[in-house]
């Protein structure tokens, strides 16, 4: 009885070695893999914020060239009302001067 209790006792040491050693490799592996995560989850936030930028960027280019445009589209508004004016003071004269006879 005594020599199974003994193999029982070898083989229980054995098992627990082998868990032991498994447990260690698996170890030894949760750095590496840890540091590829990490690296991964860095360019994905690198990839993300870089997208986001060009994104901001092509929104703020795109307000500045409405911008432009509003101002330029505003100066021929301006422009084109003098030039209304112009032609509104004109028109006044010639039909005050038709209606006083002097046409």
């Amino acid at each position: 009885m005594n020599e199974e209790r003994v193999r029982q006792v070898l083989k229980i040491e054995r098992e627990a070695q082998g868990i032991h050693d498994a447990a260690v490799r698996e170890a030894a592996l949760l750095p590496q893999q840890a540091e590829k995560k990490a690296q991964s989850l860095i360019e994905k936030a690198r990839a993300e914020a870089q997208a986001e930028a060009r994104q901001l960027i092509a929104n703020a280019q795109a307000k500045e060239e409405c911008a432009r445009i509003l101002a330029q589209a505003e100066e021929e508004a301006r422009r084109m009302e003098a030039l209304a004016m112009s032609h509104f003071d004109r028109a006044v004269s010639y039909v005050l001067d038709r209606v006083v006879g002097k046409e």
